[in-house]
């Protein structure tokens, strides 16, 4: 007899059913754990004390923690903090790195923006405990890097999706569930630091318990954390390309630039929950936020020689330099969530309800000072930009079970949501030539041009400030069930969204009303056969538009010399979809998957020229051959490709402490714009990882290594094309257990120093983008270097 809970969407589905125990379940590493909206967990009926985990377990691993496996029938890999924790991932977006076809489009020693399948990360769907949260980024996204991994207990990849959950993922779902009073008995403590490659060090420090509380349990951790990034920039430039100039290089040299970008701050990070269980209710409250406090700060001499420095000098002739520039952006990002739990069970079957809010605040404070020396008289430039964005959520989801027989449940429900976001930019700029009585005794390699600014800075003036205003009502109903092998699920959600957009520019556009509404079918099922699965799945999903794209307002010279309209119309991209799995089990804990899949996206958000009302192109403020550019629903693409992991101990060989984990997804994609075929924009080739863990018992210690591969990607936009290429990364690890509650680990990463390199080719008008007349050819290559970290935890 099993009693399973698959944790769909925003609720809970109970099964109680006379069933054989697949062999899966068996599996002593299958962890039997709760997730909330952001996957489908099978949880075998045990006590509450079995299911909670110990400080010292989570402190002194004495195993080797492999994929998990869910048995539900959405297709959904499982990943506890054990396969992470031994390579000391300092953010949920550093761990992703280790499982399969999630790909970054980040800086160096950064994973910010999760790429599942190698697309944009708007097409994913991060779920913090099982539901979404805003993010600061235009296109929806949630950046990962926001979340200390240390707060995780559990990730799950979502390869398809559900009716119980919003359909906002072409790509996926990514889950990050975050420890609460269920996962956690007693307490540890956390200590570390980190030695980067210019001999900065930055010190880390935790506190997380868990235990009994008014009848509940509790947890609360928090966890403060040196952040920090000295990337090293280069860039060539050039005005034409080995496109047109095989000898590019000595015939159109311009100029090249040395650049120091070094990112240091701080993250603040705590999690709270409470929850109560009796035999008919289920309450739960959970809290998170994050604080990130951050300074960017660039600093680029640009010269006219491929190779020169003469030392300091002041202008041009006497030794190469065009001009110094100093940026410096100084950031303070928020976010909080709290989320209410309750499950009754009663006579028409169990009510669920969750009501959540979420807030997300930005606020950027950006200088950038400029010395042009290429002039006759040296010229400052010093821009000072304020940005601050507030985006905040509120919803409520309810949803009713009923059992129609013994292995058959009809769900249904509804969700509502009231999104507010409110974004401001305010810019102005000085400039004026420089005095030989001011510039009298400057060394631009020893001072700063920030010095030539003048105190007052002018007055600020207001280039954007609107607000979105998103109110959803969603409905779904589905059907779901285990009959001998097979479980199934088979669900709809309609989806109804309003808009609001208010510009409240002076002369602005004022307030603009749309809507929109799409239908959502789902499907999943999941067959048994011996130590295989096999897993197949089909939704609909959607996009919504970019925050920028639906906001009203004219932004001049925005690619290339061609401006930018917003359109408030826009539509959501939608797609229909499909994966096809099998997975099979190696010995006791091992398991080795492969998944293809598929997405035709239509209704593409691409850019078009604005016409006038005879039919002809409007020109851009930059005058003849320039163009105005405005969003539109046009277009198809498809996106599809193959994805393959494996985890498993070699115990069938004799070696039961070797564990070996690798994966590989081969990513393709084609749509068509303006210009001719291309890929998704920025969409890697393919990614790959593998590595081992060796665990040596009788001392009490254990290393192991991890290398990973992400292949080429390209991207085109009016007026710019990028081709970008990522170095390979590889980790160790070593660690060393003393007793039963002490651990010591040592860890080095991006040991192979890898960089990344762009290639821009930069367009002034679209004419010139068909017919390949460059503007600019630029090559640029960042590095930050080795980074290495020694963490100690202790439980008590």
């Amino acid at each position: 007899m099993i009693r399973t809970h698959l944790l769909l969407g925003s609720a809970a589905v109970a099964l109680t059913s006379t069933i054989t125990a697949p062999a899966f379940a068996a599996d002593p590493q299958a962890v039997a754990a709760s997730v909330q909206s952001g996957g489908a967990i099978a949880e075998t009926e045990e006590s509450e004390d079995e299911q909670i985990q110990s400080a010292k377990e989570i402190v002194v691993q004495g195993n080797i923690g492999f994929r998990n496996r869910s048995d539900a029938a959405e297709p959904i890999l499982v990943y506890d903090e054990e396969y992470f924790q031994r390579f000391e991932p300092l953010t949920a977006g550093d761990a992703l790195k280790r499982v399969p076809g999630v790909t970054f489009l980040s800086d160096v020693i950064e994973s910010d923006g999760a790429r599942l399948r190698g697309l944009d990360p708007g097409y994913t769907q991060i779920l913090i405990n099982g539901e979404r949260v805003p993010g600061g980024q235009s296109d929806r996204s949630f950046f990962l890097d926001r979340i200390p991994a240390e707060l995780i207990e559990q990730v799950e990849i979502v390869r398809s999706s559900s009716a119980r959950r919003t359909g906002d993922a072409v790509a996926g779902s990514l889950n990050i569930k975050l420890r609460d009073g269920y996962s956690l008995d007693g307490g540890y403590v956390r200590a570390g630091g980190l030695f980067f490659d210019d001999g900065e060090i930055k010190p880390s420090g935790g506190f997380y318990y868990g235990g009994e509380l008014a009848g509940g349990r509790v947890l609360i951790g928090a966890n403060v954390q040196g952040r920090y990034n000295p990337k090293e920039k280069s860039s060539l430039r050039y005005g034409d390309s080995p496109e047109n100039n095989p000898d590019f290089a000595t015939d159109d040299f311009d100029n090249r630039e040395d650049q120091s970008d070094i990112r240091d701050g701080t993250d603040y990070a705590f999690n709270a929950s409470w929850g109560i269980e009796t035999e008919e209710t289920e309450f739960e409250i959970l809290a998170n936020f994050v604080r990130t406090e951050r300074t960017e700060n660039e600093r680029s001499f640009e010269y006219n020689d491929p190779t020169a420095i003469n030392g300091p000098v002041r202008a041009t002739p006497a030794g190469n330099l065009l001009t110094d520039n100093a940026n410096v952006n100084d950031i303070t990002t928020e976010s909080w969530a709290v989320i209410g739990k309750l499950d009754q069970e009663w006579s028409l079957g169990e009510t669920q309800v969750r009501v959540g809010f979420s807030k997300f605040t930005d606020a950027q404070d950006e200088f950038e000072y400029e010395v042009d020396f290429d002039r006759s008289t040296p010229r400052f430039t010093g821009d000072l930009t304020l940005q601050d964005t507030r985006d905040q959520e509120i919803f409520v989801n309810l949803e009713q079970e009923i059992e129609l027989s013994d292995n058959l449940e009809f769900a249904f429900g509804g969700f509502v949501q009231n999104k507010k976001r409110v974004f401001r930019l305010q810019e102005v700029r000085s400039r004026f030539n420089l005095t030989a009585a001011n510039r009298q005794g400057y060394d631009q390699f020893s001072r700063n041009p920030g010095e030539f600014a003048p105190n007052p800075f002018p007055a600020l003036g207001e280039t954007a400030f609107n607000r979105i205003k998103e109110d959803r009502r969603d409905l779904y109903a589905l059907v779901e069930g285990e009959f001998d092998n097979l479980t199934f699920e088979v669900g709809i959600r309609w989806e109804n969204t309003d808009v609001t957009v208010t510009d409240f520019q002076v002369g602005g556009a004022g307030t603009l009303n749309s809507s929109y509404d799409e239908f959502l079918p789902s499907a999943s099922l999941k067959f048994e056969m011996g130590d295989g699965r096999i897993t197949l799945s089909g939704a609909r999903t959607l996009r919504r538009p970019n925050f920028n794209f639906i906001t009203p307002g004219l932004l001049e010279a925005e690619f290339g010399d061609n401006d930018f309209l917003g359109n408030p119309f826009l539509l959501p991209e939608t797609a229909w979809g499909g994966d096809l799995g099998y997975e099979h089990k190696i010995g006791k804990t091992g398991i080795v998957g492969v998944n293809v899949f598929y997405r035709d996206v239509t209704n593409l958000t691409e850019l078009s020229t604005v016409l006038d009302a005879n039919g002809v192109p409007v020109e851009g403020s930059e005058g003849d051959g320039t163009f105005i550019y405005t969003p539109r629903n046009t277009g198809n693409g498809e996106v599809y490709g193959v994805e393959f992991d494996a985890s498993f101990s070699l115990a069938f060989i004799g070696l039961p402490d070797t564990g070996l984990f690798g994966n590989f997804a081969l990513l393709e994609s084609n749509i068509t714009d303006e210009f001719g075929e291309r890929r998704f924009n920025d969409q890697s080739k393919y990614v790959y990882n593998f590595g081992a863990i060796q665990n040596i018992p009788s001392f009490g210690a254990a290393f192991g290594a991890t290398y990973r591969k992400q292949g080429e990607a390209f991207g085109r936009l009016v007026g710019e094309e990028v081709t970008t290429r990522y170095g390979a990364d590889l980790e160790v690890f070593v660690e060393k257990r003393f007793g039963d509650s002490f651990t010591i680990r040592a860890v080095g990463s991006n040991l192979l120093d890898g960089t990344k390199d762009e290639d821009f080719n930069k367009f002034a008008t679209t004419g010139d983008q068909i017919s390949r007349d460059f503007d600019e050819y630029e090559l640029e290559s960042e590095r930050a270097g080795p980074v290495f970290q020694v963490v100690a935890r202790y439980a008590f």
